[in-house]
């Protein structure tokens, strides 16, 4: 009896040394990074790459699809194809460093619920209007913590930003209506001596031509540089944050 009850003891102690697996899932362009990574011919016709990202410990497991989009669906054509395989997984301070045969994927640890593709620069990988390269936590804690700062930016003219989400942006879409995802076209201008205003084009404001406000820009103590777009009584309508491109080991 004490024989098993001190292999049951050890079984829990290795259950508990274990750590908590985090998966991760999101949808990014087919860009030449993640292409050579998942063994995607750069010849191949790929309009999205469906990720999940299984991390435990040192090791983890990838499944994705990929394929040509089947328009006004989640999905692909012909289902589309998969890439599975597992690694390991190496860890610097907020970086991590998926291990495949001899390549490496860096990804950056936004936070706790945010990982996002880098190049092997250590760059943020840029998206486009229909995906970016961030990968979010099925099961996120809701934290407002960034692990990267940005630099401000000195903006001469305008600077744009484009992009889809879902539809659970605060104030944005009114409880009960339909909403399939939201496309955003953000212009951001800087004139000398006047106001800044923007310019907002995309989904929740289609038939009225777009939105404009006058947006400015917030500076904390943690080096967090936040675009603060005002509706038209000067309060927050919505919060960008702003991220660097980080050069590190």
């Amino acid at each position: 009896m004490k024989i098993i009850s001190s292999i049951i003891f050890s079984f829990l102690l290795l259950s508990c040394a274990a750590g908590k697996e985090r998966i991760f899932i999101g949808s990014t362009p087919a860009g030449h990074v993640v292409r050579a990574f998942l063994g995607i011919r750069f010849s191949d016709s790929v309009d999205f790459i469906r990720w999940k990202i299984a991390i435990q410990d040192n090791k983890y497991t990838l499944r994705c699809n990929y394929g040509i989009g089947k328009p006004n669906t989640n999905g692909f054509f012909d289902g589309g194809k998969w890439v599975t395989f597992d690694g390991s997984v190496r860890k610097e301070k907020n970086y991590y460093y998926l291990g495949s045969g001899d390549k490496t994927l860096r990804v950056v640890e936004l936070n706790i619920d945010l990982l996002h593709i880098l190049d092997p620069e250590n760059n943020l990988l840029i998206g486009n209007g229909g995906w970016s390269y961030t990968l979010n936590n099925i099961a996120p804690l809701g934290t407002d913590r960034l692990n990267l700062s940005a630099k401000q930016t000195i903006l001469k003219d305008s600077m744009v930003f484009q992009g889809r989400t879902p539809c659970g942006v605060p104030g944005i879409i009114p409880s009960g209506k339909l909403c399939y995802k939201l496309k955003w076209y953000f212009v951001l201008y800087a004139e000398k001596n006047k106001p800044a205003m923007y310019k907002v084009l995309g989904t929740p404001w289609r038939q009225e031509g777009g939105r404009v406000g006058a947006w400015k820009i917030i500076k904390t103590s943690d080096g967090r540089i936040t675009y603060q777009l005002n509706d038209e009584h000067g309060h927050a309508l919505m919060n960008l944050v702003k991220l660097e491109s980080c050069k590190t080991g």
